[in-house]
């Protein structure tokens, strides 16, 4: 009697093992990917670093440069698309703060094809505050 309650408290145990290692892997699946934190940080203190107020081309190159990274990430999670607006319009759930993401990315947009256009120190913090907060919905930071 006492051998066949042992043997069936191991199975019992071996079940239950299995299920908390099932459960387990399904819920790390559903978090998805996994960032390399500490490159997209760096990445992120160099493009923040880089904004000095009163110099108006560190404006544009950090909005720039935050655009591409929040671009690869988007990329390194495999979103459809050819480009980064197409890739943002099939994560728009993402992030808690869309409309900005857009904003920010429609920002990049102008500095890159509309020739004279100025871009103010509160703009490029706005679009940086932006960027930033979508990396964190992904993630990445």
């Amino acid at each position: 009697m006492a051998g066949n309650s042992s043997v069936i408290f191991l199975v019992i145990a071996i079940i239950i093992v299995g299920v908390l290692v099932f459960l387990a892997m399904m819920l790390n699946g559903k978090r998805g990917h996994k960032f390399n934190i500490e490159k997209y940080q760096t990445q992120w203190l160099a493009i923040e670093n880089s904004l000095q107020q009163g110099n108006t081309a560190s404006y544009s190159l950090a909005v720039i440069n935050a655009d591409k990274l929040l671009d690869e990430a988007l990329k390194e999670l495999r979103i459809p698309g050819q480009t980064m607006g197409e890739r943002l319009k099939r994560s728009g759930s993402r992030f808690s703060q869309l409309n900005n993401v857009w904003a920010a990315h429609k920002m990049r947009n102008q500095i890159a094809h509309e020739a004279g256009f100025q871009l103010e120190y509160k703009q490029a913090r706005f679009a940086l505050a932006s960027f930033r907060q979508a990396l964190k919905d992904l993630g990445a930071i």
